[in-house]
């Protein structure tokens, strides 16, 4: 195995499956590791370091949803790729919300995935940082601080995703300009594939969750456009 080789945890209960996205990841030149339920994951988890994980939702003994939120305690960054047969919009709305980066609806193709882990990786590996900002950024009441991964209002912080700390700092950048949904995926994603949209939606509807205590900073929706970051400052 290539000591550079990105190490990936496929979780994942249906043998035929994990065995097909192994042979799949392996041929890429990926380093897998398996786990068939959600005990096993934790536990490699807990033993090794991880460039991302992909992560079926109904799993034995610990499902994917518990995993996730074991994982979030104690790593943010590593992104996550839920593998999902539900087709409720709740459940994945619950895989994103609980700090899963993305989720594929089975069946999937291999391609898709491969595209999404691709996209991810490179993210992951290349991150957003803008020379000269400051460590800590004011958006209206909240201090924002992208190397801590945190938001922080009236001294209460809550701990954020890489990714939503990336579509965070990409907003402020550009606070009060018009930004398309494909400048959004290609800035903060790395792409602008149409799989990854049905992400950005939820990810920009857990982010005014996060604003909604500050009624000076909004996400705007521009229908058929994109979205505006609209701060206010005070007078």
């Amino acid at each position: 195995m290539n000591d550079n080789a990105f190490k990936i945890l496929l979780v994942e209960d249906d043998e035929a499956l994990r065995f097909i996205v192994q042979d799949n990841l392996t041929e890429k030149g990926y380093d897998v590791d398996v786990a068939e339920d959600g005990e096993i994951a934790l536990e490699l988890f807990k033993n090794n370091e991880f460039d991302l994980i992909v992560l079926d939702v109904m799993l034995p003994k610990v499902d994917g949803f518990q995993v996730a939120e074991t994982i979030r305690k104690s790593d943010e960054q590593t992104p996550i790729i839920f593998l999902t047969a539900r087709s409720m919009t709740e459940d994945k709305i619950t895989g994103l919300t609980i700090g899963g980066d993305d989720y594929i609806p089975k069946p999937f193709s291999m391609e898709e995935l491969l595209l999404k882990i691709k996209i991810f990786l490179k993210r992951s590996q290349s991150q957003p940082v803008v020379s000269g900002s400051p460590a800590v950024l004011k958006i209206g009441k909240f201090d924002f601080n992208f190397d801590d991964l945190s938001l922080t209002l009236n001294g209460e912080a809550r701990n954020l995703t890489m990714k939503e700390a990336e579509l965070i700092q990409f907003f402020a950048q550009n606070a009060n300009k018009v930004l398309s949904r494909n400048e959004i995926l290609e800035k903060v994603w790395g792409s602008d594939d149409y799989f990854l949209g049905r992400s950005l939606d939820v990810f920009i509807s857990r982010l005014r969750k996060y604003f909604k205590a500050d009624a000076s900073v909004k996400i705007i929706n521009l229908h058929g456009i994109g979205f505006r970051f609209s701060v206010k400052k005070d007078d």
